[in-house]
């Protein structure tokens, strides 16, 4: 790999340090590349850029490779945020990382990196790539409690065949032990959890500065008022705690779920009990449908597929295309299915691509 140049995204944690570093071993010129990508009350409360820069530039010294900070603000704000903040306003839940990977990390990042000279970019996700056939595949990473293939799902053929995932065949674990053993300052850094790019923030008063909040009752399927919500776009399918409903109803006394939303009452909808039916899907429609490989996989095959994060892979079948939209029906019913997150289909290791949840 000599003379072959790779820019790597160091964002100061230990993964993406441990990437520059093999990347680097395997006779690469590496230079690295730290992101900031939101500069609204960027404080170190919340968003902790300015210490994973320092971090960064560290390890960019210990390793002895080049770094530069690059500014994409303005792209965050007009490819990803946006779109984040309008999918709350009409009652969705949207999945900002899937987005930002898309349209930042993989886009903006990548044309920066071509400015530089880059035969590839590389950054420290759990995923893997391989040519088959003539085609670039995105494959799960191998520790499969790290996997990140969900969220690089809308990746193309021409992203992959420029990128390089050089911790994907690893279990974190081993990147820990790598990070400590060639002395790196970080190599017990917790992970991030936040939102991309903006940190880990109280989520309904972040919310709330951008967006209007109507507050409205929390019904049952039945119509029986059993509460007050703050304001729809605050409240997820699924979600358990942060209700405040208390007592009973009708004599149970199991917990309360949000199963609904109805935006045109400004009514948020809830039951009973984990396993109620109204929790439970056999299928879904999904839109904005993006495939690795280009092509539409096969209807009436037996694949897999993920409708959240660190969810385990669920057998299923492609029912049927419409135009942008397809049907995805499932062998068992699905928990708490979300419209507007991402479904992502799976062929064994191989991530085939998906679309986000329309109902």
């Amino acid at each position: 790999m000599k003379n072959k140049r790779v820019v790597v995204g160091m964002s100061g944690g230990v993964d993406s340090s441990v990437a520059a570093y093999l990347l680097k071993q395997q006779g690469y010129d590496v230079i690295g590349l730290f992101m900031k990508n939101w500069e609204d009350d960027d404080t170190d409360s919340y968003c902790s850029s300015r210490q994973d820069f320092l971090d960064a530039v560290s390890v960019a010294d210990i390793l002895d490779i080049p770094i530069e900070a690059v500014n994409f603000s303005t792209e965050y704000k007009d490819r990803v945020f946006s779109d984040f903040l309008s999918e709350y306003q009409v009652g969705r839940t949207p999945n900002p990382d899937v987005l930002c990977n898309a349209e930042i990390k993989f886009k903006a990042f990548l044309d920066h990196a071509y400015q530089l000279g880059a035969d590839y970019i590389a950054t420290g996700h759990y995923a893997q790539v391989r040519e088959f056939n003539g085609k670039f595949q995105l494959l799960k990473g191998e520790d499969g409690t790290k996997d990140q293939s969900y969220f690089l799902y809308r990746l193309n053929q021409t992203q992959l065949a420029n990128t390089l995932f050089p911790i994907g065949h690893l279990y974190k674990r081993e990147v820990r032990n790598i990070a400590r053993d060639i002395k790196l300052p970080n190599f017990s850094k917790k992970d991030s959890t936040g939102i991309c790019f903006i940190g880990e923030r109280p989520f309904r008063e972040f919310l709330s500065r951008y967006l209007p909040h109507q507050p409205g009752e929390i019904q049952t399927r039945e119509g029986k008022v059993v509460g007050k919500h703050v304001g729809l776009m605050y409240y997820t399918i699924g979600q358990r705690q942060g209700l405040g409903i208390g007592g009973t109803c009708d004599g149970s006394d199991e917990p309360w779920f949000v199963c609904d939303k109805n935006l045109a009452e400004n009514v948020l909808i809830v039951v009973q009990g984990h396993d109620h039916p109204s929790l439970l899907q056999p299928s879904l429609k999904a839109t904005h449908l993006t495939w690795v490989s280009g092509e539409r996989p096969s209807c009436n095959w037996v694949y897999a597929a993920k409708t959240r994060y660190r969810q385990k892979d669920a057998p299923c079948t492609i029912e049927r295309f419409i135009n942008d939209q397809c049907q995805i029906d499932f062998a068992e019913n699905q928990w708490a299915v979300t419209p507007g997150q991402s479904v992502v289909i799976y062929e064994s290791m191989v991530c085939l691509g998906g679309g986000i949840i329309a109902e």
